[in-house]
């Protein structure tokens, strides 16, 4: 050691943080975060409000809404049901009812060999399923085989390939009305079984549950239908559909006028 030695140290050590120290820091960081401005979503141009709008925006809002009543009918019970569910939904204001018949696959002298009747000309057969695309709404009607849908109608189903590529009937409500030949030939299996088309397609099934009311439940004559939708019973091919199998027809037609309607509100 020299003169008036001690040891002094080659350099400054910086003070150790004590637990004061490193609150205070804490403290003042959290204060700064604060102070920070709070994050802003991006603006949207105009070009993305405009396409959100078209998105839920009705199309063409000064026309009226179109529903399809398209069906096979070899003896005309289906066919005169779906008369009266046009009846029954031309009475609600904005909507136009349409009836189709689907092609026929049989040839002729087969229909003659089943005794089956002329087709009515004055409904005209369905050009192309491209043309239900432009509809709001269906009502698909047919009789029973064996539980399931016609032959006639399957077909036209099966045709339909584009439509369901392109998702096109998707959001669109659809119901269904039969005819079997007996009360145990598929009033209810025949609408159920044809729920398949509609949930491949992404339409929206549409029964009319009980809102026919009493006439429901009236147990003093035949009567076709079910709360899947309405229906008649053929028996051989001879009997006529009774005035109560009709009356459910045109509401079940009413009935889906009304939905077609509340679903095209914005």
């Amino acid at each position: 050691m020299g003169k008036g030695g001690g040891c002094v140290p080659s350099k400054k050590k910086n003070p150790i943080p004590t637990t004061t120290t490193l609150a205070a820091a804490s403290t003042a960081a959290t204060e700064e975060e604060d102070d920070l401005p709070e994050s802003t979503p991006p603006a949207a141009n105009n070009n993305d409000r405009a396409a959100e709008a078209s998105t839920f925006a009705p199309s063409e809002p000064n026309r009226n809404l179109k529903l399809l009543i398209v069906y096979y009918s070899m003896y005309g019970h289906v066919e005169g049901l779906a008369r009266r569910m046009k009846r029954g939904a031309d009475s609600v204001g904005g909507v136009d009812a349409v009836l189709y018949r689907v092609p026929e696959t049989l040839p002729d002298e087969v229909l003659a060999k089943m005794l089956a009747p002329q087709k009515d000309d004055s409904v005209p057969v369905i050009g192309s399923p491209e043309d239900l695309a432009g509809a709001d709404g269906f009502l698909f009607g047919f009789p029973t085989r064996y539980g399931s849908m016609a032959a006639q109608m399957k077909a036209f189903f099966d045709s339909t390939g584009q439509l369901w590529r392109e998702q096109k009937l998707a959001g669109k409500p659809a119901g269904f009305f039969v005819s079997t030949g007996t009360q145990g030939g598929g009033q209810e299996t025949t609408a159920w079984t044809a729920i398949t088309q509609l949930a491949h397609h992404g339409m929206l099934f549409v029964p009319i549950g009980y809102t026919f009311g009493a006439g429901m439940f009236k147990m003093d004559s035949i009567r076709g239908g079910s709360p899947y939708g309405a229906g008649v019973f053929a028996g051989d091919g001879t009997r006529e559909p009774s005035e109560t199998e009709l009356a459910l027809a045109e509401h079940q037609g009413k009935y889906m006028a009304g939905v077609v309607k509340r679903l095209s509100r914005p």
